[in-house]
């Protein structure tokens, strides 16, 4: 006769529940993983199958109950972990997106602004064009496989404990933050100075004719070319994105392995 006994039955869930928890915590933060037009309990099951995947190869779990403080300690520490990932992967669609939405408030598309359920906000259609062409070029690079094999490999080297100090650091994770406004200056930049020099010649071409209509020729003007400088600048900015993308890739590994990140400071 099998016996089961409330220790087992607690061994047992917290198995599940604490690697359940940091992937869950990830999907919820991550890019493309998260993304509206998935059910829930697609994103539920998802995980389910990843946590009873890598389960086989967790260490050694800390015999801590699971209602108790400690317990919960464990549970908050997963939820920032997974959290902490998946915002080092967002922050480079986040400043793709801030780059789209400059280049469009420049060519005057400021009026045709939407809701976007993604982002819970105001978004241009120019962001939301990048933002599609930032998650096929992260998914053309198989940079959904490399995320989700770092998210199952920080089991081990960022295994599950009971420590109050878990290696998290989070001022490096606040300076990753910047990334969204010098990126996505960096990636708008062209785009924004072609528009400034458009609209300086506008100001000038109104202030010696000033029976011209600015607003009747300006917003044309302005839009047509935005497109053009939009249409002339995709190519080039594939390898910029693709670099903040591996860059972001690097750094979600980094979080991972607080013994890599730890290894460059001691040299």
């Amino acid at each position: 006769m099998v016996t089961v006994t409330s220790e087992f039955l607690q061994v047992w869930v917290a198995t599940l529940m604490w690697p359940l928890t940091r992937i869950l915590a990830f999907i919820a933060i991550a890019p493309i993983f998260n993304h509206r037009a998935l059910p829930n309990n697609i994103k539920l099951g998802f995980g389910l199958v990843l946590t009873v995947a890598v389960i086989p190869a967790i260490p050694d779990i800390p015999p801590v109950s699971v209602f108790s403080m400690s317990g919960l300690l464990i549970l908050m520490q997963q939820i920032l972990i997974g959290m902490a990932m998946g915002f080092s992967l967002r922050i480079i669609f986040s400043a793709v997106e801030l780059a789209g939405h400059a280049a469009g408030m420049t060519m005057g598309l400021g009026f045709a602004m939407f809701y976007d359920p993604q982002t819970q906000g105001q978004s241009t259609a120019i962001g939301q064009f990048l933002v599609v062409l930032s998650m096929l070029i992260f998914l053309s690079i198989n940079g959904h496989l490399v995320v989700i094999s770092t998210l199952l490999e920080s089991f081990s080297t960022f295994p599950i404990t009971a420590e109050p100090n878990f290696g998290l650091n989070p001022y490096k994770i606040a300076l990753w933050g910047g990334k969204i406004f010098s990126a996505g200056l960096l990636i708008s930049l062209p785009i924004i100075t072609a528009l400034l020099l458009a609209n300086l010649a506008l100001g000038i071409l109104t202030r010696t004719a000033p029976q011209l209509n600015l607003f009747g020729i300006g917003f044309p003007i302005t839009i047509a070319l935005g497109f053009l400088l939009m249409m002339l600048a995709l190519p080039y900015m594939m390898q910029p994105i693709q670099r903040l993308m591996h860059e972001s890739m690097s750094f979600m590994q980094e979080i991972a392995n607080p013994v890599m990140t730890a290894g460059p400071q001691t040299q």
